[in-house]
């Protein structure tokens, strides 16, 4: 059982303000290149404060909410 450095401990409890593409793509369970082509159509939002986009924790889950489907209750009710 290896021992975890004071660093790694820290770093595990405490979330991520961003992440890379690849970082966010594993959090959405997506491909790189899928973050980068919804990047492109505008659906997600990273920040380009840096050389690189990265994307913020709240941008994902901004994304989740919006992208999110409708209940099937609220889809039935809607129909004539």
């Amino acid at each position: 059982m290896s021992k975890k450095t004071k660093t790694e401990t820290i770093q595990t409890a405490v979330q991520k303000m961003a992440y890379t593409r690849d970082e966010a793509a594993a959090q959405l369970g997506l491909h790189p290149i899928t973050i980068s082509r919804l990047t492109e159509r505008g659906i997600l939002r990273p920040s380009r404060a840096t050389r690189r986009p990265i994307y913020s924790h709240e941008e994902l889950q901004r994304f989740l909410r919006d992208t999110a489907s409708k209940p099937v209750e609220a889809v039935k009710s809607k129909q004539p």
